[in-house]
């Protein structure tokens, strides 16, 4: 399994408009963050994954020279990771056919309800041709792996992350309930949200995911879906524990 990392900022992306911190002004490459995504690409059988959909996915495809997706997977309905899925049209061009989605009843009734003009029984000329599947928090199959979700709360709201094969992925997290731990348990790479240094209302901050990330033990833990507050790369790296660093844009990542 091979995951890029196509997005690890936060809703306003780093850095954000207007803001003169050090963060935003930083030249470092790995300070410049789009919104939270990620693409994985998996063998036996052969398929592409990618996991939320946000308003640069356009932008994300292109940088990444990525042109088909055999699954999506959506963690929740806000914009900045479903804002790109009218987006998906390209890549029906390039594989002449649907893609399948899979989401939460909630989000699923969303994205459909945001992209009537795809999902109505007659189609607008030339709109995404997408597959809409609803899941539970049951273990399904998506382009032939099986995908299991994992329940955590985004400040009152209910969404899912993903385990797939030796892969946790979680985004958005206030709180990860104790089975969620459990489910995560054993894989080898571990992605989870961590917003910045100070405390937050919808989003874990950074030494509630370093305490998440120990008892979850992978081999290794990256962070995502960060704010300008994390402060500049290569100024927080080297005070994170052992095997638990910052992702950033464009990283690649080999699971076994």
């Amino acid at each position: 399994m091979i995951l890029t990392f196509f997005g690890t900022g936060t809703s306003t992306g780093v850095p954000v408009i207007g803001c003169q911190c050090e963060t935003c002004l930083s030249s470092d490459p790995r300070d410049k963050r789009m919104r939270t995504s990620a693409f994985i690409e998996l063998e036996n059988p052969k398929a592409s994954i990618l996991i939320d959909a946000g308003p640069d996915f356009r932008t994300q495809m292109l940088a990444n020279g990525k042109t088909t997706i055999d699954a999506v997977l959506l963690t929740h309905i806000h914009y900045d990771h479903v804002g790109g899925l009218d987006d998906l049209r390209g890549v029906n061009y390039s594989m002449h056919r649907s893609i399948d989605v899979f989401a939460q009843q909630d989000v699923a009734d969303g994205v459909m309800r945001n992209l009537h003009y795809a999902f109505s029984p007659h189609p607008y000329p030339g709109s995404p041709k997408m597959t809409m599947n609803v899941i539970t928090h049951d273990t399904f199959t998506a382009a032939g792996h099986a995908v299991t979700p994992l329940p955590v709360m985004h400040g009152q709201l209910p969404i899912v992350g993903f385990r797939i094969g030796r892969l946790a992925y979680i985004t958005d997290a206030k709180s990860v309930p104790d089975s969620t731990i459990r489910l995560a348990q054993g894989v080898d790479t571990l992605v989870i949200n961590a917003l910045g240094l100070r405390e937050h209302p919808s989003h874990i901050s950074l030494d509630q995911a370093i305490e998440i990330a120990l008892r979850v033990n992978a081999r290794q833990t990256f962070f995502t879906h960060m704010s300008h507050s994390m402060g500049p790369y290569a100024l927080r790296v080297p005070s994170l524990p052992k095997n638990v660093t910052l992702a950033y844009d464009g990283l690649q990542v080999q699971i076994p």
